[in-house]
C-alpha cells in the first residue's frame, strides 16, 4: 500500500490544479498533510433541538416550517424568515439574499437549519444559518459524528475540507500512515495508536466529550501532541549535534585582559556573574562550538559577562562580533565597548544598515582586515561582511533572531572551516517550559543576582482620570534633580498613530511643565536624531523623556528614577517588566506609575496586579506565558519554532520531561525514525539541522 506521505492531493477526487494551489497555501500537498490538518473545534449536528429549548449563544440544528418571509428595512435591508416547530418560533435573518432565495423560502416550506441562536428584536434569531429544504417524503438523517471546523484560507470551504478528509480517511491504515513511534516507546509512555487517534479527531463520535476536546485533554490529542513535541525536540537535538560536531577555535582561559578590565571597571562582579563567566570560559576553551544562552533579569549585568567572554577570544588573537536587534541598542553596546576596550588598546568597529557609501566601505575593510571587536545589527549577517578571524559571536536579545540566522553564522567562521562560538543573551527571563522546548539546542546559564546598590522599583496603578496628579509628581521629581520617562504605548498596533500620540503627549507635557526640559523619542525618527536625544537625556540636559517603547531595551540612565507608562494594559508583562527596568539603575528609590484607562478587563486587572506585586522577571515570565501563550511572548512567531499544530506549550508542559527522554531514546535506538518524523511535522517549518 502506498504511503500517504507520497500521494499528492491531486489524487483526490475533485482536486485540480486551482484547488491544489489553494490547499498548498495551508501546507496541504500530500494526503498525509490532509490527515495532519486537524480541526480547530467541533460542532454538534448529531441531534435536532426543539426551538422551545434553545438558549442564547447555543449552536444547534433545528427543524421547522416557514410561517412567513418578509424583506424588512432597518439600519440595513434584510430578509426575515419565521420558523415554527410546535415548541416555539425562531427568526432567520439574511443580510445578503437574492429574489430567488426569498421565493424559495415560501410559507409552508420544511427547513433544517444550523447556526447560533442570538437574542434579537423579536426573540431568538439565527443570522445567515446553513439550511436546506426538506422533502416531506424523504427522511434526511442527522450527522453521525461531530462536525469538524478546520483552519482554512480564502476560497477553501469547510464543506470542501470535510470531503477531502473523508477521502483521505478512507485510505488510512497502519501501512499507509506508518507509526514512527516504536511500539516499545508508545507502551512506555502510554500512547494510543496513531491511525486511531487521527480517525477520532477528524470524526469524533456523537457521544464525544466536547469540553474535553476543546481543552485538548483527549487521549487522541495527547498522542499527537506528544509526537509533535518529540519532533521539535529531535529537530533541535539534531541542530545541536550538527553544530557540536564541527570544529571551533580553542580559546585558552584569559588572564591579562580580564584582570585589567575589572580594575578599570571599579567594582567586583557578583557571585552569579563569576559563576556564569566560569561556565562560558570553560566552553570557549573546548574544540567544539559553544552554544550558550545567558538569561538575566533586567539589570543583572549580562554585558559585563559578555565583555569577559569577548576578552578571552581577544587575548587569544581572534575577532569577536556582538550583534543587537535594533540600532539604538547596538549603538549603546558600541559606546559601552569603546569605553571598556579602548583603554586596553583594543579597537572597536561599528556596522549597521544605516552606514552607507564610504563609511560602510571603511567598516567592511576594517572587519576583513581583522579589527578585533565588531559591534552592529543583523547587518553583520550579510554576505559581503567578511571576517578575518571570527571566533565568538555574542547575540543580544536572541528572541528577535530566528534559528536560521543563528545557523548562518557558521559561514562566518575562520576560512569557513572553524565554527565561531555563540553566546546568546536575553533580558527576557524564559520560563522553564519554554527553555526546554524553544531552546533545547542551547546550554542555559542564569544570572539570578542583582548587582549591589540596585533598589527594587515601587510600582503603582493609577487611573488616567488622575493624570494631573501624575504630572505634578513628575514636576516634583525633576525639581529634586531626578529624571523621568513618560512612555506612550501602541495604539491598535499602528506605529504611525503611536508616534503621533507621543508627539501630542510631548506637546501637552511641555505646555504643562513649563520650565522643564522635555525630550521626545519615537520609532519614526532617524537613528542619529534618536541617538542625539538619548545622549542629551543621559547627560542630564533633558529632565523628562517622552518615548514610545523604543526605549524598551538597554537604555541606561542611573539618574532616572520615575517612569510613567500610559495604557499599560496594551503591553505584555515581559515588555512592561523590560520598560520598568529602565529605572532603579541608581541608588535612589525608584517608582513606576502604570497609568491605565478604566474599566480594566478581568485579565487586565490580573496582569497589572502581578506587575505591582513582584519585580522578579521569572515569576512575571511564567505568568505572561500563562496569559498570552508562547508565540507572542518569545516574539518568535516568525521563526516557525513554536507554531504547533496540536501541541500547546502551556497545556502540555507536563509532557516535556518525558518528551525529552523519548527524543534521546529514539536518537540512540531508532535513529532511522527521526527523518520521517521531521518530514511529517516540520516540512513547512524550518529545516533545522540542514542549513
Amino acid at each position: 500500500m502506498t504511503e500517504l506521505a507520497a500521494v499528492p492531493v491531486t489524487a483526490l477526487k475533485g482536486v485540480g490544479a486551482a484547488l491544489a494551489e489553494k490547499l498548498a497555501k495551508v501546507g496541504l500537498e500530500t494526503l498525509q498533510d490532509v490527515l495532519f490538518h486537524l480541526p480547530l473545534r467541533y460542532q454538534d449536528r448529531t441531534r435536532i433541538v426543539p426551538i422551545g429549548s434553545l438558549r442564547p449563544g447555543q449552536d444547534a440544528v433545528i427543524e421547522g416550517v416557514v410561517a412567513g418571509a418578509d424583506v424588512v428595512m432597518g439600519r440595513r435591508r434584510s430578509l426575515l424568515v419565521r420558523l415554527q416547530d410546535g415548541s416555539g418560533t425562531l427568526s432567520l435573518r439574511f443580510y445578503h439574499f437574492s429574489q430567488a432565495q426569498k421565493d424559495a423560502l415560501k410559507r409552508g416550506t420544511q427547513l433544517r437549519c444550523y447556526g447560533e441562536a442570538r437574542p434579537g428584536a423579536s426573540g431568538l434569531e439565527i443570522y445567515h444559518p446553513e439550511y436546506r429544504a426538506l422533502d416531506a417524503t424523504e427522511a434526511v438523517p442527522v450527522e453521525q459524528t461531530l462536525t469538524p471546523i478546520y483552519p482554512t484560507t480564502e476560497g477553501l470551504t469547510q464543506q470542501r475540507l470535510r470531503q477531502l478528509t473523508s477521502q483521505a480517511l478512507a485510505r488510512l491504515g497502519p501501512h499507509s500512515l506508518p507509526d514512527w513511534l516504536p511500539a516499545e516507546l508508545a507502551r512506555d509512555y502510554r500512547l494510543g495508536k496513531l491511525d486511531d487517534a487521527i480517525r477520532y479527531l477528524h470524526r469524533p463520535p456523537a457521544d464525544a466529550d466536547l469540553d474535553e476536546l476543546a481543552e485538548g485533554r483527549h487521549w487522541a490529542q495527547h498522542r499527537l501532541a506528544f509526537e509533535e513535541l518529540l519532533t521539535h525536540q529531535l529537530s533541535l537535538q539534531k541542530l545541536r549535534e550538527s553544530v557540536r560536531c564541527q570544529q571551533a577555535p580553542r580559546l585558552p582561559v584569559a588572564r591579562r585582559l580580564p584582570q585589567q578590565y575589572l580594575i578599570n571597571l571599579g567594582f567586583q562582579p557578583t557571585g552569579a556573574q563569576q559563576r556564569v563567566g566560569a561556565e562560558i570560559a570553560y566552553d570557549l576553551s573546548q574544540p567544539e562550538p559553544m552554544l550558550r544562552l545567558v538569561q538575566g533579569d533586567v539589570g543583572a549585568g549580562k554585558t559585563v559577562v559578555a565583555a569577559l567572554a569577548a576578552l578571552q577570544a581577544l587575548e587569544a588573537g581572534y575577532q569577536v562580533a556582538l550583534m543587537a536587534p535594533t540600532e539604538i541598542l547596538a549603538e549603546q553596546h558600541y559606546l559601552t565597548f569603546c569605553k571598556w576596550l579602548e583603554p586596553l588598546g583594543i579597537e572597536v568597529a561599528w556596522l549597521a544598515g544605516k552606514l552607507k557609501g564610504k563609511a560602510r566601505a571603511t567598516a567592511l575593510e576594517k572587519i576583513a582586515g581583522g579589527c578585533p571587536m565588531v559591534v552592529g545589527t543583523h547587518a553583520l549577517f550579510q554576505d559581503e561582511v567578511k571576517f578575518a578571524r571570527l571566533a565568538l559571536v555574542i547575540i543580544d536579545e536572541q528572541h528577535r533572531f530566528g534559528v536560521q540566522q543563528r545557523l548562518a553564522l557558521r559561514q562566518k567562521g575562520i576560512d569557513g572551516r572553524l565554527c565561531p562560538h555563540q553566546l546568546i543573551m536575553t533580558a527576557t527571563p524564559i520560563p522553564r517550559t519554554l527553555a526546554m522546548s524553544a531552546y533545547a539546542d542551547l546550554d542555559t546559564s542564569i544570572l539570578d543576582e542583582l548587582p549591589p546598590g540596585r533598589t527594587p522599583v515601587n510600582t503603582v496603578l493609577v487611573a488616567d482620570s488622575r493624570r494631573f496628579e501624575v504630572i505634578e509628581r513628575v514636576r516634583s521629581a525633576c525639581a529634586e534633580g531626578r529624571q523621568a520617562y513618560w512612555v506612550c504605548t501602541l495604539i491598535e498596533e499602528s506605529e504611525e498613530l503611536t508616534c503621533q500620540a507621543a508627539q501630542s503627549t510631548y506637546e501637552d507635557l511641555s505646555a504643562a511643565l513649563v520650565g522643564l526640559r522635555v525630550g521626545l523619542i519615537h520609532g519614526r525618527m532617524k537613528p542619529a536624531e534618536k541617538a542625539a536625544v538619548m545622549a542629551e537625556f543621559k547627560e542630564g540636559l533633558l529632565q523628562l523623556l517622552v518615548a514610545t517603547t523604543v526605549i524598551e531595551v538597554g537604555v541606561d540612565v542611573p539618574n532616572a528614577s520615575l517612569m510613567i507608562i500610559e495604557n499599560p494594559e496594551r503591553l505584555g508583562l515581559a515588555q512592561l517588566h523590560q520598560l520598568r527596568g529602565r529605572v532603579g539603575r541608581g541608588s535612589a528609590a525608584s517608582h513606576c506609575v502604570l497609568l491605565y484607562h478604566p474599566p480594566l478587563s478581568q485579565i487586565g486587572r490580573e496582569r497589572l496586579a502581578i506587575m505591582r506585586e513582584t519585580c522578579d522577571g521569572f515569576v512575571i515570565a511564567e505568568k505572561d506565558l500563562e496569559l498570552r501563550g508562547p508565540g507572542e511572548m518569545l516574539g518568535v512567531r516568525q521563526t516557525g519554532l513554536l507554531q504547533f499544530k496540536v501541541a500547546d506549550l502551556m497545556r502540555d508542559a507536563d509532557l516535556l520531561p518525558a518528551v525529552r527522554d523519548a527524543a534521546q531514546t529514539l536518537l540512540a535506538r531508532w535513529p532511522d525514525h527521526v527523518s520521517p518524523l521531521l518530514h511529517r511535522w516540520l516540512r513547512h517549518g524550518q529545516q533545522y539541522g540542514q542549513v
